[in-house]
């Protein structure tokens, strides 16, 4: 125990490189967001109507991960909360991660539990959670609901109509809703209903450039280290990598922290050569993140093509570049064998496609029609990561 304890002091009592290193975790909302100010005047201005009482409009803003999306978002919600006192406006929100609540039901019981946290709403059914959260409304707020991921939730187009025609029955309150995505093609599966009312204003939010997440590296580093702590030609670097990944912000701020993790066990600047041994493991990480939050049948697809990338495929071919990749009807064929071995209901070929779409969307695969040289055209596979990593990614989640 003596030992252990001992441990303790010494970690504590540790040199350290670091200042405050919350600053550096990509779940860190500041103050300022640097080249967001666009964006933030535009979900203001939508949101700006509650303060008067009025409705606003509904929102959708999408973009790749990283841009800035939900800071955008959560700050705005902050400077909400911040202004309705001068105001004395009856406006509240709710922010959800559709990862988490992805269901109706699931994001109907947290709107009821914020309406009425004393109560108890278990076993209840969705009408009655439904009706709760109305009966809140109608006493004269204006409650904005944030659904971030919404794609993820599984009965969308039922919520959405729920969420967006709740105003026509109210005869005080307005209800407004802003959804996020990371699909840009997302909207496109909506029914046409919710189409038309959730989609009343769109944001799309560009990837930073290298110059832009450098700018923003450096405003984080000089909070989140002791001076002098960092090297130019780190930040430069870990800028440079996450350009090359979709100007995802988020991967610049993993990238730095695991840089300055590893520095900081050597008692050294951030330097280049921390950055790259950081990279290997940022992205590792990244993989089985990712794969944790896949929903059922996306694993499953997931773990066929690297099952088939691991064995070798009977139809497996070599691209111009030496690549080896695979044909969709084989990993298709997989997919379908391992839902048998595993008592799950596979499903179509239609959904087994609109998987590959999404599973590409995400980085952990690439996709290309075939060329000259095969009968018909098919869809080649090429797996984005060893797929020994992804198999034991997608074992341990259903073990």
């Amino acid at each position: 125990m003596w030992q252990l304890e001992n441990i303790f002091e010494k970690e504590i009592s540790r040199p350290t490189i670091f200042e405050d290193r919350n600053v550096l975790s990509p779940h860190y909302i500041p103050d300022h967001l640097p080249y967001r100010e666009k964006e933030i005047t535009r979900v203001m201005k939508q949101i700006a109507p509650a303060l008067s009482q009025k409705r606003p409009n509904n929102l959708f803003i999408y973009g790749k991960t990283g841009v800035g999306k939900t800071a955008v978002v959560k700050h705005v919600l902050e400077k909400l909360e911040e202004t309705k006192e001068k105001y004395q406006a009856s406006v509240g929100s709710i922010y959800l991660n559709c990862r988490v609540h992805n269901t109706r039901y699931q994001v109907l019981l947290k709107l009821a539990q914020h309406a009425a946290p004393e109560e108890s709403f278990l076993g209840l059914s969705s009408t009655h959670l439904y009706e709760r959260f109305l009966e809140y409304v109608g006493k004269g707020v204006v409650f904005i609901v944030v659904l971030d991921e919404i794609d993820k939730v599984k009965d969308l187009d039922e919520l959405t109509y729920s969420l967006t025609r709740a105003n026509d029955g109210l005869a005080k309150g307005h209800v407004g809703l802003i959804g996020i995505s990371n699909s840009i093609n997302f909207k496109e599966k909506l029914d046409p209903r919710s189409k038309s009312t959730l989609c009343q204003d769109e944001i799309v939010f560009a990837p930073y450039n290298a110059d832009q997440l450098s700018a923003i590296l450096k405003e984080r580093a000089a909070r989140g280290f002791k001076k002098g702590y960092v090297t130019d030609g780190a930040i430069h670097l870990a800028s440079a990598y996450a350009a090359q990944e979709s100007g995802d912000a988020r991967y610049a701020l993993r990238l730095l922290l695991k840089a300055g993790e590893l520095a900081d066990s050597k008692g050294k600047p951030v330097a280049e050569e921390y950055v790259k041994r950081a990279r290997a493991a940022v992205e590792e990480d990244i993989v089985i993140e990712l794969i944790n939050t896949l929903p059922e049948h996306q694993s499953i697809v997931l773990y066929a093509i690297a099952n088939l990338a691991e064995k070798g495929s009977k139809y497996q071919r070599l691209t111009e570049n030496g690549e080896h990749v695979l044909f969709s009807g084989e990993a298709y064929e997989g997919y379908e064998s391992l839902c048998r071995s595993w008592r799950i209901n596979a499903r179509s070929a239609r959904w087994f496609r609109e998987y590959l779409n999404e599973l590409e969307m995400m980085g952990l695969i690439t996709t290309m029609i075939s060329g000259p040289g095969i009968r018909g055209n098919t869809r080649l596979i090429r797996l984005a990561f060893p797929p020994e990593k992804v198999k034991a990614a997608v074992e341990k989640r259903f073990a």
